[in-house]
């Protein structure tokens, strides 16, 4: 089963899902979790999934009712799939497009190497299709929270994750490890249950020959927005907070850094943003008003 999150993003989400209606890989169900969206995604996207089509992908949809963000709307989805006996949960950003092979490839993976938990996939600009955006993942370190993705094809280390923008799941991984971390907004569960997932015997795993194209930030529109500044800051503290070898030390670090950063380029509201972040570090972020 594969699991879509959408959040005012209808138009990307049909695109999404147009490239699932034919996948190769069958019998295929697509739970779309629509997160609280204030446009008409759902009348869109509900309208889209009652169409007859020849192919056999089958599509349900989800309401959560309020922005959760994406780990717990990703939870949701989770749990439908999981109570539809799914072996397998591919998780799925809205913003990709995935070639009719795409599962295929995925499950081939997971298939021929029984010890694998989660398979990624390579990722390309959408708009320049001919870039890697992601070979996979990349690391992330537990001391500083700095991350950065995998260009080409590299050993997977101990600090390696794969991004949940297209990754496969195995059941046994979620009846093991459980649902995603709920106290990241947005960023970081990927990381952060990859880590999870070095204490298991289960390893990851990528996918070389997939290609699935990504529209990078398509659902943040100002890369400096202050509420999204803080979102990032908040997931890196609390990322530190659980897996850090010595978050009294590492997170103090982040948050200076960051400042240093962002005052070196003089913006200043994403300073203050950090230093918010730093404030309410133990409370569940939440959109402010006109983001929900």
């Amino acid at each position: 089963m594969c699991v879509v999150v959408n959040w005012n993003g209808w138009r990307d989400t049909l695109a999404c899902l147009q490239t699932l209606a034919c996948q190769t890989a069958q019998p295929l169900h697509v739970v779309v979790v629509d997160n609280g969206s204030t446009d008409d995604s759902v009348e869109r996207l509900r309208t889209w999934i009652e169409q007859p089509r020849s192919c056999g992908t089958a599509f349900s949809l989800v309401q959560s009712g309020e922005n959760l963000g994406f780990a717990r709307g990703a939870n949701l989805g989770i749990e439908r799939a999981l109570q539809m006996d799914a072996g397998f949960v591919w998780l799925l950003n809205n913003d990709t497009e995935c070639p009719p092979d795409t599962l295929n490839k995925l499950l081939s993976v997971a298939a021929a190497q029984p010890d694998t938990g989660m398979v990624g996939s390579v990722l390309f600009y959408h708009d320049r299709p001919a870039m890697v955006q992601a070979w996979g993942g990349g690391s992330v370190s537990r001391w500083w929270s700095t991350n950065s993705h995998y260009t080409r094809p590299v050993p997977l280390r101990k600090d390696s994750y794969v991004t949940f923008a297209s990754v496969l799941i195995r059941r046994a991984v979620l009846d093991e490890l459980g649902p995603l971390y709920d106290g990241y907004f947005m960023y970081y569960d990927d990381s952060d249950y990859c880590v999870r997932l070095q204490n298991t015997r289960w390893r990851l795993a990528i996918a070389e020959d997939t290609a699935v194209l990504h529209k990078e930030s398509a659902s943040t529109e100002r890369a400096r927005d202050p509420f999204m500044e803080q979102t990032i800051a908040t997931s890196g503290i609390r990322f530190l907070q659980r897996h850090s070898p010595v978050p009294v030390l590492s997170v103090p670090v982040f948050v200076l850094l960051k400042l240093l950063n962002r005052a070196r380029r003089g913006e200043w509201a994403a300073c203050r943003a950090v230093l918010d972040a730093w404030r309410t570090r133990t409370k569940r972020t939440r959109p402010p008003s006109g983001q929900s």
